[in-house]
This record gives structure tokens, C-alpha cells and sequence, in this order.
């Protein structure tokens, strides 16, 4: 593995840069999609089933790219469907089970958190199809967090049994968070080359923006 690393091109790892961006959205959008005809109330479960439509386009907007820059042929639908599961590079909060409603909100918003920062960024990409595919995704994002903010606020403030069971989501998910900050020899090339950013940069940010959050709805932050 670490031969392999030393001689990653600039193309290799651009290529798993894209994969990593497009396989969040991807498996992230098809855990929403699961709750399509469960939500708990008929509005929800239409806006959980239109978040998932976002994150499939972006999905696919990504793993477009990832093929064309393989250049061995492969469709985004190639990409998504016909690779095995150890191929998949997401992040592993994406994939946690929806457990009930508190932990698919919680899951959301720690990813919805990181993901807005890391559009953001990725909008002043020197990569132009990049900066492109950020710059359209940023609006859906910003929409996502808001919504997902609105929840674990009205939750985590609300009863005392929604309170608790947004303690024990925060609290079961917060483990897979710091997996958004690692920086490994892909980030670093696609950062050195002005493509990507450096994961570490979005910390601070987002704990600003986590904090905010628990400071309204009196949840405790788990330690790290």
C-alpha cells in the first residue's frame, strides 16, 4: 500500500478525490432513500426522499467526472452499481443504519455541517469542473443543513424522550466524525495542487457550527 501511495499520479488521486466526493452523497442519499413511504409525517417525508434527489445529482456529477478522468470508459452508473463493496471510498458515518428518526437527523446534520464547508471550499477550486459542481451544490447544502438543524433543535429542545434519544444519537454517531478532518496522501496532493482543500482547515468551522447547535438545545457534546 504504501509503494502504491508513493507512486500515486496527480490523476490517481484526483480520480479517488472524485470518487471519495461522489460515494458520500451516493450512499448517504440512498440511506434517505429508505425512508421514502416511512417518514413520520407526509411533509418530511417528501423533503427526506427530495434531500436524497440532491445528493443523487451530486452524486452523479462527481462520479461523472471520476470516469472521464479514469478514462478507462466507465459511466457514472458504472461507477455507482457495478463496483464491489471494498471499492466504495465514503466516509463511514454515511453508511450507519437509519436507527429511528433521531439518528437519521443526527447523522444528517454532522454531515450536512461538514459537507457545506467543504462545497464551500471546493467552489475556489483551480479544478474548473470542480469549482462548478461545488458552486451548484452549495445551495442545495445550505438548504440541507438548515433542515437538518431545524430538527435537532426541536428535538433536542423539545420533551424529555426526544431529548434523551437525541443525546444517544449525537452520542453513538460523534464517533465517526473525525474521519472528515484526516489527512492522507490524496488530500494532501489535491490540496498542494489548489484542486482540493485541506481537511484540517474545515475543523474549527465546523465545530463552531456544531456548537452553536448544542448550546440551543442543551444536548452534551461527546468527547472526541
Amino acid at each position: 500500500m504504501n509503494t502504491l501511495l508513493e507512486e500515486m499520479t496527480k490523476e490517481q488521486a484526483l480520480f479517488t478525490y472524485l470518487l471519495r466526493r461522489g460515494d458520500d452523497n451516493l450512499i448517504l442519499s440512498q440511506r434517505l432513500g429508505e425512508w421514502c413511504g416511512h417518514g413520520p409525517q407526509l411533509e418530511e417525508d417528501i423533503a427526506l426522499t427530495n434531500r436524497a434527489l440532491d445528493l443523487i445529482g451530486q452524486a452523479r456529477n462527481y462520479l461523472q467526472y471520476a470516469g472521464e478522468v479514469e478514462g478507462k470508459g466507465r459511466s457514472e452508473d458504472d461507477l455507482a452499481f457495478l463496483r464491489p463493496e471494498r471499492h466504495f471510498v465514503n466516509t463511514k458515518l454515511v453508511e450507519q443504519p437509519n436507527g429511528d428518526y433521531a439518528h437519521t437527523i443526527v447523522r444528517s446534520f454532522l454531515y450536512d455541517a461538514w459537507h457545506l464547508l467543504l462545497q464551500e471550499a471546493l467552489t475556489k477550486s483551480t479544478d474548473e469542473r470542480i469549482a462548478s459542481i461545488a458552486g451548484k451544490a452549495v445551495k442545495e447544502v445550505r438548504y440541507h443543513l438548515h433542515a437538518t438543524r431545524e430538527w435537532v433543535i426541536r428535538f433536542g429542545d423539545g420533551t424529555e424522550e426526544s431529548h434523551k434519544k437525541m443525546q444517544e444519537s449525537l452520542t453513538e454517531m460523534w464517533q465517526w466524525t473525525g474521519e472528515f478532518f484526516e489527512v492522507d496522501q490524496v488530500e494532501r496532493m489535491m490540496a498542494e495542487a489548489g484542486i482540493g482543500c485541506n481537511p484540517e482547515s474545515l475543523k474549527d468551522a465546523w465545530n463552531s457550527k456544531i456548537n452553536q447547535v448544542l448550546e440551543i438545545d442543551t444536548l452534551q457534546r461527546p468527547a472526541d
